[in-house]
């Protein structure tokens, strides 16, 4: 689209067309350029399920109301579960938050999951390592996927998904070599999705922290792949955040629990926002061309 057609395009949807989050009325006019369509995805983070505050239900209302956005599958960001990470959390709240979980996602039964471990997944608190629903290997168990950082393609499009949960934020050597492998056996030019539970790289963690602590590392991995377009997915920080560094994109989508299902606090924008950002979900639209359109999903449940 050329500039003259571009300014003509804002001007005339600036007063006629409504957008939420992240998009902008500039994403919609490059959207009118965009090849064709091939996956829609709907990006859930931090659901941060509980049986209080009618959590359940709530997040039930959630789910139907994306399914109306005719998605091809869910990537779900970690911090599924009201948090079983703590040192007071006992074996029978690890399994009830569990039992809701699977309870409340029959409704998206139909779909593919596609999970990442958050931070408040794992039971640290087992009486030994040897214990069954110890640490990271009974969360990749009940979230039911290959393992705690794997990758899969779909439509010409390569999904990686991360294991964030490593010295506070971070990947662990093994999965640094295995990522470096992954990235490197893919054709030049094959768009990526790379999902992790803490953002890589996000404009708000200068204020409030909580990204990967070897951004740098990732970053510049990217850059030895930049002959592939690479789009980062994140949560944790419960903050909708984009930035662009050496043409990688990175959405960090909020948390559908808001202010974990609670009111809020003094800071809080709005009703269960956490600060600004209200609580919500993304719908992705992912196209041939490797383009990306990331829309983020206000709900009021």
């Amino acid at each position: 689209m050329k500039r003259r057609d571009l300014l003509k395009y804002i001007g005339l949807t600036a007063g006629t067309v409504a957008l939420t989050g992240s998009t902008s009325i500039i994403s919609a006019a490059e959207k009118s350029t965009k090849s064709k369509r091939v996956l829609r995805i709907a990006h859930i983070t931090d659901v941060h399920i509980r049986p209080e505050e009618n959590a359940p239900d709530r997040f039930e209302k959630c789910l139907e109301e994306i399914k109306k956005h005719k998605v091809d599958f869910f990537l779900n960001g970690g911090d599924s579960i009201f948090a079983a990470d703590y040192d007071n959390i006992t074996r029978e709240r690890v399994n009830e938050l569990w039992k809701i979980w699977n309870d409340t996602t029959k409704g998206i039964s139909g779909f593919e999951m596609h999970s990442c471990l958050g931070n408040h997944d794992m039971w640290w608190a087992a009486p030994n390592k040897q214990d069954k629903m110890y640490g990271k290997d009974y969360v990749v168990k009940q979230l039911g996927i290959p393992n705690r950082y794997y990758s899969f393609d779909k439509k010409g499009w390569h999904f990686v998904i991360l294991d964030s949960n490593n010295g506070g934020g971070s990947l662990d050597d093994e999965q640094r070599l295995w990522l470096e492998k992954d990235l490197q056996s893919i054709p030049v030019g094959m768009p990526v999705v790379c999902m992790s539970h803490y953002p890589i790289l996000a404009v708000c963690t200068h204020v409030d922290g909580g990204n990967h602590t070897d951004s740098k590392y990732i970053s510049d991995l990217f850059y030895k792949h930049k002959d592939k377009k690479i789009t980062c997915l994140s949560g944790h920080i419960h903050l909708k955040d984009e930035a662009i560094y050496n043409n990688v994109h990175y959405y960090c989508n909020g948390a559908l629990s808001g202010f974990w299902w609670e009111p809020g606090d003094k800071d809080s924008a709005g009703k269960t926002y956490y600060k600004q950002t209200p609580p919500g979900y993304a719908i992705i639209d992912l196209f041939e061309d490797g383009s990306v359109v990331n829309q983020y999903f206000p709900h009021s449940f």
